[in-house]
């Protein structure tokens, strides 16, 4: 039996840090964020604010209720997780949770592009519809953590490690030996990363001034940098696209996941050199990036050939593109990218985190029987 957190022989009292016992504030934390969702989305609704979620779209009053309806629902099943429930009221509270994450999680498909953007200096296309990305990720992210430590408490285990022991669920934690990923999630991941290759030559052409799927390379640089920051054409009077700069980015933290030195600062951070890398560190921007970008490239994969074969219209070619084939290629190579690089990225985070999985330093394994 885990002794709860901050209880008199568990813990320490006023001097645990807060981190440290987050399933016990997790709960309370996603019911205040639904009401301040709902309250968000029911205002933008009264008032017709415009609250785009994809190009030239933009959400309906009554979805915007819609979304508000969940997110209490969804912040009520935490509250209630913290209760002790018959039967039919778990399955209330695991119906709510299960039915109202995914919605959340979808919602926050855009924010590896608001990330990019900001990043570049590109300025903020929509602020409204940046705030809705933001709030959809903090729903998913607290409505994750109640589910986890839910399911724990429910099997005996410790809501924070999750291992079957005795003594406090809130003291120091030990953190398992850096290694490297299996050889199958190795290869996997490299598979995966090999469908930034269409995508990023495409890209790189353009950019350097070359011709491809009817695109002209000075129409493309012309265009994609009117407007843009500086950094952006910075890149690209180097050759280099920025969202390909960021593709390298993204590169760079699944190869942190999969190795050693994502656990351990190698010797070139000279300061950090030897230090413990935070387990959240890769893994949050992992998750936040990977998922968005594996459910955005899986549409565009879906979306492509049904729009070659006619199923869904044709798209109306526009400057830079001369021809709607173009268009179609550009969707597939995008799709192929995104989905690579996202799933790469989920896949490589699942390994990381099942490889430094901490266990509580104090807790003594409970003997079966």
């Amino acid at each position: 039996m885990v002794v709860p957190a901050g209880s008199e022989t568990g813990g320490v009292r006023g001097s645990v840090w807060w981190w440290r016992r987050w399933p016990v504030w997790a709960p309370a934390a996603a019911a205040s964020w639904g009401v301040a969702y709902a309250a968000v989305e029911v205002t933008w609704a009264v008032t017709g604010t415009t609250v785009p979620w994809k190009d030239h779209s933009a959400y309906a009053p009554g979805v915007q209720l819609f979304l508000a309806a969940l997110a209490l629902l969804a912040g009520g099943a935490c509250l209630a997780s913290t209760r002790s429930l018959s039967r039919p009221g778990r399955a209330a509270v695991a119906t709510a949770l299960v039915v109202t994450l995914p919605v959340f999680v979808v919602g926050m498909t855009g924010l590896p592009i608001h990330f990019v953007t900001l990043a570049t200096l590109s300025g903020i296309e929509s602020a409204t519809g940046l705030v809705q990305v933001l709030l959809n990720t903090a729903g998913a992210a607290l409505l994750l953590l109640v589910g986890l430590s839910w399911q724990r408490r429910l099997r005996g285990d410790c809501p924070r490690c999750g291992r079957t022991h005795t003594g406090p669920a809130d003291g120091p934690l030990a953190h398992p030996a850096p290694s490297r990923a299996s050889r199958r999630t190795r290869v996997a991941v490299y598979v995966l990363m090999g469908g930034l290759v269409p995508w990023a030559g495409v890209k790189t052409v353009w950019t350097l001034g070359g011709d491809a799927l009817g695109v002209a390379g000075e129409d493309w640089r012309r265009i994609t940098t009117a407007g843009a920051s500086g950094p952006a054409k910075a890149t690209a009077s180097a050759g280099i696209d920025v969202t390909v700069l960021a593709a390298t980015v993204g590169i760079f933290l699944l190869l942190a996941l999969l190795y050693a030195w994502g656990q351990v600062f190698p010797r070139w951070t000279t300061v950090l050199a030897g230090r413990r890398v935070p387990r959240l560190l890769p893994l949050v921007p992992a998750w936040l990036t990977g998922v968005p970008l594996m459910l955005y490239g899986a549409v565009l994969i879906v979306m492509a050939p049904l729009t070659a074969v006619g199923v869904l219209p044709e798209i109306p070619p526009s400057p830079p593109y001369t021809s709607s084939s173009g268009i179609v290629w550009t969707a597939g190579f995008g799709g192929l990218a995104f989905a690579g690089l996202g799933t790469g990225l989920v896949v490589a985070a699942r390994s990381y985190a099942a490889r430094t999985r901490p266990v509580c330093a104090g807790a003594r394994l409970r003997v079966p029987g």
